[in-house]
């Protein structure tokens, strides 16, 4: 009788000699690999935050076990890094996409405004730009990373700076450019569901007599400048420099 049953794969031998579930990396989307844990893990972030990041959550969304993200990144710093190495990875591919400019300020330019784009489709991941870059030292950040730096120097030491001029312009761009995304990014709505703009904003929680000139400029400050004076205030910057072409 039980001969039977096994060749006939009755209900006994289907369910109660199951298998147990094996920390494999398939799921239902097909086989992992670091290309989608990095997407998956950028696009997690993107809807829920970065708190929401985690082995356990992200293999949830692959649908396999978080130990089988493991091959993959050795764990959430390296997880962290990956969304750097993809936010990087999304700016090279349009960059790539555009043509390059005719000057070296102006392909800065360019690669300011692509950046500025990038970092605001991607906004729960420009902290790491300051945060990962502080923790982790220049030769072992991702390869996309490093590239661009090596792109913007290229281009700096194309245009004739030597090495000292290069490095201060570099540090001068990259300083502007991402504290300029910072403080476009800066929460300022205290309570989205208000339509009066001081409500909204949240100034009755600001001492008038102690901050008055803060309660004054709320309201601009929460308005985005938009790419047009992330360039203005570069062209100012570079020209501090002197002229070079």
């Amino acid at each position: 009788m039980a001969e039977d049953r096994a060749k006939s794969g009755g209900a006994t031998g289907d369910t109660a000699a199951a298998p147990a579930r094996r920390a494999g990396d398939r799921g239902r989307y097909g086989r992992l690999s670091r290309e989608r844990l990095l997407a998956t893990a950028l696009e997690l972030v993107d809807r829920d935050g970065l708190s929401a990041l985690s082995m356990r959550r992200l293999g949830a969304e692959l649908d396999v076990e978080a130990m089988a993200l493991y091959r993959y990144a050795a764990g959430k710093d390296a997880l962290l890094d990956g969304l750097v190495e993809a936010l990087y990875v999304e700016l090279e591919e349009r960059l790539a996409a555009g043509a390059e400019a005719s000057t070296w300020r102006a392909e800065l330019a360019r690669i300011a405004q692509a950046t500025y784009a990038v970092c605001l489709t991607h906004p729960h991941v420009v902290p790491l730009l300051a945060t990962r870059m502080l923790a982790v030292p220049l030769a072992r950040r991702p390869l996309p990373v490093l590239k661009h730096h090596e792109r913007v120097l290229a281009l700096l030491r194309g245009a004739g700076l030597d090495e000292v001029r290069s490095a201060a312009v570099f540090r001068s761009f990259t300083g502007w450019v991402l504290g300029y995304v910072s403080v476009e990014l800066q929460a300022m709505v205290d309570s989205p569901e208000e339509s009066e703009p001081a409500f909204r904003l949240g100034l009755h929680r600001m001492p008038p007599q102690e901050l008055p000139t803060l309660r004054d400029t709320a309201a601009a400050l929460a308005e985005q400048s938009g790419p047009e004076a992330l360039t203005a205030g570069l062209d100012a910057l570079l020209a501090t420099f002197g002229r070079t072409e």
